[in-house]
Order: C-alpha cells, then sequence, then structure tokens
C-alpha cells in the first residue's frame, strides 16, 4: 500500500479544497473554526464532555434503532452495540451517506469501514468507554438523481452508467424523501442492464444473486442500502471474525422527529439567527478560503403532496418554494410541534439533528464535509449542541495486479499516473519509441536557428534588405518543421496504439470518467472479480489514520 499526500497529486474532480489540505496538514490555520484537533484522537481529554445524554433520551433512541435495525437484516452484533448505548458510558462514531443504489460510489464503503475501524480503536484506547459505529442514512433528500444509478465498467473496460426509473420511466417531479420511495418491479430492468455491463467472472451468478437478495420489489432505498452495506461489512470487524455491528439510523421517522421538534421549532422561531452565524463565519472564511455552503433563511422544508420543498420567508407568511402554497407562522410553528414528522433538515441543519440524537463524540467527513464543518461551529453553540471530532474518511484507490503490471512495464510511477494523462500519453509514446522526437526535433531547430544566425553577418554585409528574407524563410521553416513534428507524433501514436489502449484501461480504472475511482465506480465491478470476500481483503487493508490517498495493491 501507497500513500500519496494530496498536495502532491492531480485532483480529478471536486473534493480537495483548501481547507480539506489544510485541515490535513496544517491544522494550526483552521484551528478557530473547529473544538477539536482530529490528530490528537485518542489523547483527546475532554473528548466525550458535552455528550452524555439523559437516560431517556438514550432508552427512546435505542428502542427506535433496534426497530429500524431489525428491518435491515442486521447481524447480533448491531442489536448489542445498540444495547450498549443506552449506557451512559457509550458514545458514537457517526458516519452518513445517501442512500445510493447498490451503495453508491465506492467511498460510502470507505466511510463505513473508517468508523467500524475508528469506534474499534477509540473503545481499545479509552476503556471502559465503548464507542460503536453509526451510520446515517441520508434518505430525506429529495434529488432521485442523485441515488438511482451507479458506474461500472464495462466487457470493453469502459465506465457504463445504469439507471433505475420508477415504473421504467423518469421523472421529473419532486418524489419527496428518495430514502422511502419503494423499489417496484422495473427493479428487474436495472439488474438486467447491471448484468449485460458486468464482465463474465466466476463469481458473477453469487454476487448479482446476493446484490437481488437485498434489493427486492417492496423495499425503500433506505432499507434495500442497509442491507447490502451489512452484506458487504461481514467479516470486516477489527479481528476479522464476525461482523463489525454498525448501527443504521434513518432519520425520516416520526418517532426520531418527535425527539427533532425542538429543534425544528428553535430553528422556526429564531430564523433567520442561523443563517446570520454562518454567514459571519463564512466570511472570516472567505479571507483565506471557499466557502462550501450557502445557508438558506429557514433551513427546513416542509413535505407536501408528496414533494420536500424548501420554506422561504415572505413579509408576512411562508411559501413553498417552487409552489404556490403559503403558510402562517403559527402553522409552521404548530406543525414543528404536533406533526414534527412533515419537517426535514437541510445542509446546515442535519449535523445537529444528528448529534442531537446521538452522543457523537466523533463524525467521520469527506472532503467536502470537512470543509462545510468548517462553517458550523457557531451553529452547534447557538443549538447548544456539542461539535463533534471531525475525523477524514479513508481515501483510497484499488490497484490490481494486471493494471500494476502495466504501470511497471512501462516505467511510470504513481505520482505519474495521479498528475496529467498527457503527460503519460507522452512518457509511453517516449519509451517506446525508437527516436526521442522531442530531442530530435529541439536538436534540429537548434542547428537551424545556428546557420540561418551565421548567414545573417554575410546577407547584411552584401544587402541589409535581404535579412527580411531570411526571417521570412525561418518563420518558414519552423512552420515546416512544426508540420513535420506533428505528423511525426501522430505516426508514432498510431504505431503504439496498442500501447495507448492499455494506458486507456489503466485510466478508466483508476480514473472512471476522469474522476477518482473512489467517487464514481461502484464496489460491485471489484466484488464480480474477485468474489463476495473482496469487501472484507479491502477492509484490512485500508489504514483509517494515512493523512493521504492510499493506493491499495490487491
Amino acid at each position: 500500500m501507497t500513500t500519496l499526500d494530496f498536495r502532491r497529486i492531480l485532483d480529478h474532480g471536486a473534493g480537495y479544497s483548501n481547507i480539506f489540505l489544510d485541515y490535513l496538514y496544517n491544522f494550526a490555520k483552521l484551528k478557530r473554526f473547529f473544538n477539536y484537533d482530529f490528530h490528537l484522537l485518542p489523547e483527546i481529554p475532554d473528548l466525550t464532555r458535552g455528550f452524555q445524554k439523559s437516560p431517556d433520551h438514550r432508552q427512546r433512541v435505542a428502542e427506535i434503532l433496534e426497530a429500524q435495525n431489525l428491518r435491515f437484516d442486521c447481524p447480533q452484533k448491531t442489536i448489542e452495540n445498540i444495547h450498549a448505548l443506552r449506557e451512559a458510558d457509550t458514545f458514537c462514531v457517526v458516519t452518513g451517506q445517501q442512500v445510493g443504489i447498490v451503495g453508491g460510489p465506492l467511498y460510502t464503503f470507505y466511510k463505513a469501514v473508517t468508523a467500524v475501524k475508528l469506534a474499534a480503536r477509540l473503545s481499545k484506547a479509552l476503556a471502559p468507554m465503548q464507542f460503536v459505529p453509526v451510520f446515517w442514512l441520508e434518505g430525506e433528500d429529495h434529488d432521485l438523481e442523485e441515488v438511482n444509478n451507479i458506474t461500472l465498467l464495462s466487457h470493453e473496460n469502459k465506465p457504463v452508467k445504469t439507471e433505475y426509473t420508477i415504473d421504467g420511466k423518469p421523472h421529473e417531479r419532486n418524489l419527496g424523501a428518495v430514502g422511502d420511495l419503494v423499489f417496484d418491479m422495473s427493479l428487474e430492468l436495472f439488474f438486467q442492464a447491471v448484468e449485460k455491463t458486468l464482465p463474465s467472472s466466476e463469481f458473477r451468478s453469487q454476487v448479482t444473486e446476493a446484490v437481488r437478495s437485498a434489493y427486492i420489489p417492496g423495499r425503500t432505498f433506505s432499507e434495500a442500502f442497509a442491507c447490502w452495506i451489512n452484506r458487504l461489512l461481514a467479516g470486516t470487524d477489527a479481528d476479522g471474525t464476525g461482523d463489525p455491528g454498525l448501527i443504521f439510523i434513518s432519520s425520516n421517522d416520526k418517532r426520531i422527529k418527535q425527539i427533532l421538534s425542538p429543534v425544528f421549532l428553535k430553528e422556526l422561531e429564531r430564523f433567520p439567527l442561523t443563517s446570520q452565524l454562518m454567514i459571519a463565519q463564512s466570511a472570516e472564511l472567505e479571507a483565506e478560503y471557499h466557502a462550501q455552503i450557502k445557508p438558506k433563511a429557514i433551513n427546513l422544508f416542509l413535505f407536501h403532496k408528496g414533494g420536500r420543498y424548501l420554506i422561504e420567508p415572505r413579509e408576512s407568511d411562508f411559501s413553498l418554494k417552487g409552489t404556490r402554497f403559503f403558510i402562517t407562522r403559527e402553522e409552521l410553528l404548530r406543525t414543528a410541534v404536533e406533526m414534527p414528522e412533515s419537517l426535514s433538515p437541510n445542509v446546515v441543519l442535519r449535523p445537529i439533528c444528528q448529534d442531537t440524537l446521538l452522543p457523537t463524540a466523533v463524525y467521520v467527513a469527506g472532503p467536502s464535509e470537512v470543509a462545510y464543518f468548517a462553517q458550523l461551529k457557531p451553529v452547534y453553540e447557538a443549538f447548544s449542541v456539542a461539535m463533534p471530532v471531525i475525523y477524514p474518511r479513508a481515501s483510497a484507490t484499488v490497484l490490481e495486479k494486471k493494471l500494476q503490471l502495466l504501470i511497471e512495464k512501462y516505467e511510470l510511477t504513481l505520482d505519474q499516473i495521479f498528475g496529467a494523462r498527457k503527460q503519460v500519453n507522452e512518457h509511453v509514446m517516449g519509451y517506446l519509441s525508437e527516436v526521442e522526437l522531442e530531442g530530435l526535433f529541439a536538436s534540429s531547430r537548434e542547428t537551424i536557428d545556428e546557420v540561418l544566425n551565421e548567414m545573417k553577418f554575410g546577407l547584411s554585409y552584401v544587402d541589409p534588405t535581404l535579412l527580411g528574407v531570411l526571417e521570412t524563410a525561418r518563420t518558414k521553416i519552423a512552420g515546416h518543421i512544426g508540420t513535420m513534428e506533428e505528423k511525426t507524433a501522430a505516426a508514432q501514436q498510431r504505431k503504439h496504439e496498442i500501447a495507448l489502449r492499455q494506458i486507456d484501461k489503466v485510466f478508466n480504472t483508476i480514473f472512471p470518467n476522469g474522476n477518482y475511482q473512489e467517487r464514481e465506480l461502484n464496489i460491485l465491478h471489484f466484488v464480480n472479480k474477485h468474489g463476495l470476500d473482496f469487501p472484507r481483503r479491502l477492509a484490512d487493508q485500508i489504514q483509517i489514520d494515512a493523512l493521504g490517498h492510499q493506493v491499495i495493491e490487491l
């Protein structure tokens, strides 16, 4: 396993903000925006201060979690961890993600593994306190297109996007909380497309059967997601002998919303305070960085007629964005008390809700999340909620043996692979070429320039006006040489098409669609090739304290 410094690799796509880089490598610059320095785990002396919840609160949350997780095909270890949450000396290592079909991109798995491993490490280091891993199912978002598709590599090693569509056709209207959408029989069309894309392998039928056992008509996006992640994590506990006991929490639950009612009420009564606090924090942050999220006047949505709509204030009442529905302040406040299940937090308020419900000591965050937590400290303080340690998730690329051999064949380095594609192509073409083009043409240009410069003295002596003719000739010669160089390079490229196709294969796997593998590929690509044991072997290799991008050779 090799770890690459994020500052040394090219960022393919969004994600590695300057905030994230300083958070990893120069925390002192960001210290005032966070409560804790994650580098100091597990030695932070007041790590669990402020996270104590009343016995009644813990009891209610544990009851809800047990009922939810029994629907997710959870292992017995999960139930044991939920029971432990009833005790005052048990705390949570939380992570979360949208409920993408078949788990979404690979980084979802890396988030879960980081939370599992970190909880085990803290439990060992800080005994008798116990830390349990929790996964927040972000199922309240209403953007179906963000969760209804996966990317796999085809038989030709090309990225292919496969979508699930309700009733087999696209929907443009707001469908409400996507986590609660129920899979129908058109799920079969999705799986047929997946199986058509997946290359043949000895594990293919076994793998597709496992996925189909999690994703069945009648289950919701959230339920199927949790069932599938539980299947992937089997055997990935700290010692590799059993299940890690990951607890899932689905926030779009009437019982949970009742506990969150005071949070919703406070946001509505005091608006636009949250927005003002974030604007002030963002202004300080933007003196050197770019703020990740923009707050809204009210950081709540309302479920209405099957959709989920942002609440926007008007002069004397409120409206739902994109609709003609209006509601008074009194009605909104009454909704927060009597029907809190009708309300849904946005990205700003979601962490407050999470850490109101759970005794969260650590939150495992992706690069973009790390950046937006820098804006949230005053919001936590305003809601009297303890802000947890923000711990960066493991970041990784799986590099299979065949690709390793290709990289070695052309004497490439990982720094080159994670740099600019054009330079890699030039390196490979130069490596295979009997003639080093850049040197050849540079030498030729230099020789011609020397000859023409020598002619200047004689021509100026005979007739100074001939110098213009000489410069015209120089320009034409340079143009001809440039054209010749381009044609020679094209001929060389044709000569080495096989090599370039091999490099295409490398890049399609490491950077599918020009994006990092972990942000684009679904784990099914590797499970199909290497078997259902692959997630355990991958989890074994992941290091949660590597401050960089891990290249895991499997």
